[in-house]
């Protein structure tokens, strides 16, 4: 396997002998891999607190100390290195106690010279194996971060600070707000910043299955359960062990399958379809829904104790339109992920182009908004986002209010723009389509700012 070359692949000796040092100093070098050496235990502490190395050859006899202990001390210093030891006389407990201390390897010098080249790539494989995954770790911590919600609004900043606090906890959350409100964004970042960040996340949407289906997904099926159940299946809950599961659209849930959701968070115990046998699972529940649960309590569709299970901890997402000073910050953040995945560079955002933006309504909220500016950025040829690109209801005119659906000229702009969008843009074809001439639908474009 070739090492990866981003990494620097430093190596650290550690001997009292100068020349079997020097010697071993060579071959490495001679592999490519930054070569430092020490003589002593103490100098190497220096060394290595001043910068760190991927690999380190101890020798396990040392004028001021052992090399075996020295491996225990050093794995907490500095968790990232691996630590090859290299002894005159092995001998079996010694060789136990180095990998119960952490050692990579325990090899006898002279006899094992030959194995020093291959252990390294291998130590060092693990090297960065671990980095990546610190990295991939910091990556998933950022992109989940409560930094990485975006706004600076009174409400966003509430919910926020509501969601930070209960992170810390295993309570149960119930998130509330319209669709596209950032519900499963918040979820995420609970999830990420609680004492289970490390451990699974599964999102699923209440809404999206049958009865039958969801039952099945959510906690597993016996072979022979029903028709197609031709092996066991394990659920969500199961696979979810230790970690969070997100119930989105709790609302949508059926009555039948609320009772088992209920004994879940009563007991952690539930029964796989199909089974007599009982499963316990340690599974926090973030649950979400745009509904108002207390009127679906009223017309009996929700069980009121499933609802007071469910909202020990209620946090409410404001819509779109209640915080539009966070508008220009959002539109910017998405100007710049879609100019990234389009290959395009990152657009400014015109004026009236960010006025329209806090102009309209939002029923959509951050999803509309974020399919809005993705498709400006594929429309927009210059380096500059404008209202032209904006699609024909976010389009005000003057005086600052939305046109009417049912205005001709509305209905007008909408038929030629699906028309144009059939047609790919062939303007002669989508005349013959309007049963108008070139010349009056270059007009009409003009005229909409279609192009």
């Amino acid at each position: 396997m070739k090492l990866n070359e981003h990494f620097l692949n430093k190596i650290l000796i550690i001997d009292d002998e100068e020349k079997l040092r020097q010697l071993l100093k060579r071959i490495i070098s001679l592999e490519g891999f930054d070569v430092s050496e020490s003589g002593s235990l103490k100098e190497a502490v220096k060394l290595l607190d001043k910068e760190s190395s991927d690999v380190v050859l101890c020798d396990v006899k040392l004028p001021d100390g052992n090399g075996v202990d020295f491996v225990k001390e050093s794995k907490i210093r500095y968790p990232a290195t691996e630590f090859i030891l290299l002894t005159a006389y092995g001998n079996i407990a010694d060789g136990v106690q180095a990998m119960r201390n952490g050692a990579f390897d325990y090899i006898t010098k002279g006899d094992d010279n030959d194995k020093i080249i291959p252990l390294l790539h291998r130590a060092l494989e693990k090297v960065h194996l671990a980095r990546k995954l610190e990295q991939l770790q910091k990556q998933v911590g950022q992109k989940y971060s409560f930094e990485s919600i975006l706004g600076d609004s009174v409400e966003i900043n509430e919910a926020i600070t509501l969601a930070k606090k209960v992170a810390a906890t295993d309570a149960t959350v119930l998130l509330l707000g319209e669709t596209g409100t950032g519900k499963e964004v918040f979820a995420q970042a609970i999830h990420h910043n609680s004492n289970r960040g490390n451990k699974t996340f599964i999102a699923v949407n209440c809404s999206a299955f049958s009865k039958e289906l969801l039952e099945s997904e959510l906690f597993g099926h016996k072979a022979g359960a029903f028709t197609g159940a031709v092996k066991d299946k394990k659920g969500l809950f199961e696979e979810a062990n230790g970690g969070t599961i997100f119930l989105d659209e709790i609302g949508e849930m059926p009555a039948e399958l609320q009772a088992k959701l209920l004994r879940v968070l009563e007991s952690g115990e539930f029964i796989k379809v199909g089974d007599t046998k009982t499963i316990k699972v340690n599974v926090r529940i973030i649950a979400a829904t745009n509904r108002d649960l207390q009127k679906e309590i009223e017309t009996g569709h929700f069980r009121s104790d499933l609802f007071y299970r469910l909202s020990v901890f209620q946090i409410e997402l404001p819509p779109l339109r209640e915080r539009i000073m966070d508008i220009p910050a959002l539109a910017k953040h998405f100007t710049i992920v879609f100019a990234a995945k389009t290959n395009k560079a990152a657009h400014v955002l015109q004026k009236e182009y960010v006025a329209a933006l806090q102009q309209y309504n939002w029923p959509g909220n951050i999803r509309e908004l974020k399919n809005v500016i993705e498709r400006s950025v594929i429309l927009e040829n210059g380096n500059e986002l404008t209202t032209s690109t904006l699609p024909f209801n976010l389009q005000h005119p003057a005086d600052g209010k939305a046109p009417s659906s049912f205005e001709l000229a509305v209905v007008e702009k909408q038929h030629i723009q699906k028309v144009l969008q059939h047609t790919n843009g062939n303007k002669t074809e989508a005349a013959k389509l309007l049963g108008i001439g070139l010349t009056t639908l270059y007009r009409k474009i003009e005229e909409y700012h279609l192009l």
